[in-house]
């Protein structure tokens, strides 16, 4: 039985520079997946293969049974996936409240906004506290936060993070690891790239290394954390 996502043999090229050398994997519904790797690897390219930021050169991607290779990115959020870029991307000039409604773009009914927006101001009550302040005058930790939120917003099946521990003290750090489980507890299936290797791993179901655009190993997360001399050589100490 195939995944919720498939990607077979994906590759990704930027002119003449290969970023993603045919991987293949798969996510299950429900599942924290991760992938791990050092800069360079081929993660984020893979991620915006996926939220149709970049074109493939070749292979395959079906989400829910449908081939989305290549398709416009707002059909793929209608869909239901939902991207949470690297840097967080949120509108600095805007307020937290309209960095969320611009997140719900998709949603027709306003009383679905209304819920999605209830639940994000829930789930990181910091935000609600901040509804009316301009996005920019954030700190780091609540800027990574409300990038969620944002991408939560249109209630995706499939939520993919890219670095969302970036830049971040530890103490965020862990709570927004926190939030990410609580998230995927409420029915969302998540895909994560990040270098906090050890962090991601410890809420991860199941991960795939990649290094220069290759898959070079798979495993259930918790396997792949108590093999301390293979992460520390694959992935560096987190």
């Amino acid at each position: 039985m195939g995944g919720f996502l498939e990607i077979d043999h994906l590759a990704v090229r930027y002119g003449n520079i290969s970023a993603v050398r045919g991987i293949s994997l798969q996510v299950e519904e429900g599942r924290i997946v991760a992938l791990l790797g050092a800069n360079g690897a081929g993660k984020s390219s893979t991620l915006r293969a996926i939220s149709g930021l970049v074109a493939p050169a070749s292979g395959k991607i079906r989400f829910n049974g449908e081939d989305i290779t290549g398709a416009a990115a707002e059909h793929i959020v209608r869909l239901g996936i939902s991207h949470c870029p690297e840097g967080r991307q949120i509108f600095p000039d805007l307020t937290v409240m309209e960095n969320l409604r611009i997140g719900a773009f998709t949603q027709k009914s306003r009383k679905k906004i209304g819920e999605q927006t209830e639940f994000c101001l829930n789930l990181f009550p910091q935000l609600a506290d901040r509804k009316a302040q301009m996005a920019g005058t954030l700190s780091g930790g609540e800027q990574q936060m409300l990038a969620i939120a944002r991408a939560i917003m249109p209630s995706p099946r499939l939520l993919i993070l890219d670095e969302p521990s970036l830049g971040l003290a530890p103490l965020i750090v862990r709570d927004i690891f926190r939030m990410i489980r609580k998230i995927n507890e409420m029915g969302t299936t998540v895909l994560i790239v990040e270098q906090n290797a050890l962090q991601t791993l410890k809420v991860a179901d199941y991960a795939y290394v990649l290094s220069l655009g290759t898959v070079i190993m798979e495993s259930p997360a918790k396997k792949l954390l108590e093999n301390s001399e293979l992460v520390n050589a694959y992935l560096g100490k987190s």
